[in-house]
């Protein structure tokens, strides 16, 4: 039974420090240590919890020599790798993820603090679909309709009213999950040890 967009509704209640601001991109095909070397990474030591992840993301912006560097959290679930970037968005950019999707299957979404978001799906450098949660009926790509009425029953929102919750956000990690048939919990973010790297965002 595909979720919706009501069953993610706990993260940004649970997680408010990482949910204003986040990618989670998920990759099929590709290891964390693989993801690193792609992504010409640094290693850094590993982190339990997504708490922890976000203390050391924000203390790296305070690091003036470090400043231009961003972490990345990775872990294995299943036969995909998970990867957050708190307060980050380069996994979702078509001029990054497509390249980065060589062999792979990428489901990456993101929102900034200021409400903006994206969503990616590619495959081998092709983008499937790409649309901003917020304003689903502006989707791009090979297939951009093929999951529309998944997109429907999970809660995206089409029409001209503005809805009583706003569940663009949560509605995305239901449209990963659809993908991917990885589900994100709050066991999954608080007791994982991370992989973790950083890298260079200029």
């Amino acid at each position: 039974m595909t979720k919706t967009g009501a069953d993610y509704a706990w993260f940004e209640d649970d997680f408010p420090d990482i949910a204003e601001a986040y990618c989670f991109t998920l990759v099929r095909g590709l290891s964390p240590a693989e993801l690193t070397s792609r992504f010409e990474g640094r290693p850094e030591a590993p982190l339990q919890g997504i708490a922890a992840v976000v203390d050391a993301a924000f203390a790296q912006y305070d690091d003036l020599e470090e400043g231009d560097r961003q972490l990345l959290a990775m872990t294995t679930v299943g036969s995909w790798t998970l990867l957050i970037e708190p307060n980050g968005y380069f996994r979702v950019t078509e001029e990054r993820a497509l390249p980065a999707s060589a062999g792979a299957v990428w489901v990456s979404h993101f929102v900034n603090i200021n409400g903006v978001g994206t969503f990616l799906w590619a495959e081998d450098q092709a983008l499937r679909l790409c649309f901003d949660p917020m304003f689903p009926e502006d989707r791009w790509g090979t297939a951009p309709d093929e999951l529309l009425d998944v997109m429907q029953r999970i809660g995206f929102h089409f029409d001209d009213d503005a809805p009583d919750r706003d569940l663009s956000s949560p509605a995305a990690f239901a449209l990963a999950e659809h993908l991917t048939g990885v589900a994100i919990t709050p066991a999954l973010l608080q007791d994982t040890t991370f992989t973790c790297a950083t890298l260079r965002t200029r």
